[in-house]
């Protein structure tokens, strides 16, 4: 009996010092080391099989409850756009032999794989580009990710699959965008085609200029569409990235287009999305949670696109600092990608905001649009020794207004 209390005791002694050291293990891991390891467990599951043209087969997918009639097949599409769209600055980044490098290189391999299966008719991981109207938008995110890593992941294509590409791109217009959001998708497909130095329809580009211009309606926030202004997120998931990103790309390579300065409009966007960056960064808690309210609840962290926007592209507001935002961006992806029930046992995300909760679903939702989550992920663009990654962290907003600290007062921007 004492021998057996004694081996009890032990046990348990080594699993108390195992689950300390492990606790320890995660609190002395870096900020960027916990977002590279998020990155990787979010990319893995579903780029890997991709490059063997198998994520169709071994993808474990799951619709909302009221899902619509539309082909579930969308679903593959919609990961993979939304997933590289996110991760596309961080596979950017020159390769290194640091343990984050080489699990970047093992990832950027199995992408530039899996771009081609995307288009080759031949693959069983060909995606749905020329069925019903929701390619359209998800191949704005394959576009989009091909804009923000166009030397990384488009330049090293070979020419059968770039021609693919620019095939397919162009037979979406065959889909006549409703005047809301949709409208950026178009015109960011465009973008990259000019880009990439193929014909273009400058008018789906300016036509979203224009209406983009019609909906901002103050202080960082886009109406979607014209009619009664929605409380949501959709000035995070779209608006302000995908308008930034086409006036860019435009500016770039035409300089201006009918009666529209692409530069002089990029410059008024981008302090719209600077004030917009202050009120997100102002919604999270010292808890790390921020308001959950609107539709497309379970697309989770990219409630926080334009913040990480801003500081990938190093323009943050002065009322912020890298390491305040790198610090609240931290807190959020901690409170909400440490809990569990969000991924599945293939390692694929579920329906739900912090776990699976599919009862947020709206009726388009598929665990394939949750990928567009990794969009909080764009400073990973930025190289370990920039500013963002090496400044201390600092109080965020709302720990330093509780804590009876100094912090800016907020005023509408004009």
């Amino acid at each position: 009996m004492k021998k057996i209390t004694f081996l009890i005791l032990t046990l348990v002694v080594f699993g108390v010092a195992a689950s300390f050291a492990a606790k320890k293990q995660l609190r002395v891991m870096s900020d960027r080391e916990y977002w590279a390891s998020q990155a990787y467990r979010i990319a893995a599951p579903v780029l890997e099989p991709m490059s063997r043209g198998m994520l169709s087969t071994e993808m474990q997918i799951e619709v909302s409850p009221s899902f619509d009639s539309r082909d579930k097949r969308v679903t593959y599409m919609e990961c993979f756009g939304r997933l590289m769209a996110g991760i596309a600055p961080w596979l950017s980044l020159p390769d290194d032999d640091t343990p984050e490098g080489k699990e970047r290189r093992k990832v950027k391999e199995w992408a530039l794989k899996a771009y081609a299966e995307a288009v080759n008719p031949d693959s069983k991981d060909y995606l749905l580009w020329r069925k019903e109207g929701q390619p359209l938008v998800d191949a704005a995110y394959i576009a989009e990710s091909l804009i923000r890593g166009f030397d990384a992941l488009w330049k090293p294509l070979d020419e059968t699959t770039k021609a693919r590409y620019i095939d397919e791109f162009t037979r979406l217009r065959r889909v006549e965008p409703p005047y809301t959001n949709w409208l950026l998708f178009a015109a960011e497909i465009e973008s990259f085609l000019a880009k990439a130095g193929a014909p273009y329809d400058s008018y789906r580009v300016n036509g979203a200029v224009r209406k983009c211009e019609e909906w901002y309606v103050g202080d960082g926030w886009y109406s979607d569409g014209q009619g009664t202004f929605a409380f949501d997120y959709y000035s995070s998931y779209v608006f302000h990235a995908m308008y930034l990103e086409t006036l860019a790309t435009m500016r770039d390579v035409r300089g201006y287009g009918w009666k529209i300065n692409y530069k002089d409009f990029y410059a008024r966007a981008l302090k719209r999305c600077q004030k917009f960056s202050i009120i997100l960064e102002r919604f999270i808690s010292p808890e790390g949670t921020f308001p959950v309210f609107g539709r497309s609840i379970p697309y989770r962290l990219a409630a926080m696109q334009p913040l990480a926007w801003v500081a990938w592209q190093k323009t943050l507001p002065k009322d912020l600092s890298n390491g305040q935002v790198r610090n609240a961006l931290t807190k959020v992806m901690h409170r909400m990608w440490d809990a569990p029930g969000n991924f599945n046992e293939k390692g694929f995300l579920t329906i739900g905001f912090c776990g699976r909760q599919p009862e947020v679903a709206d009726w388009y939702t598929n665990n394939g649009s949750l990928y567009i989550t990794s969009e909080v992920l764009l400073p990973l663009g930025l190289p370990a020794d920039d500013p963002f990654w090496t400044d201390p962290a600092e109080d965020i907003t709302q720990e330093k207004a509780w804590g009876g600290k100094p912090f800016p007062k907020d005023h509408i921007w004009e």
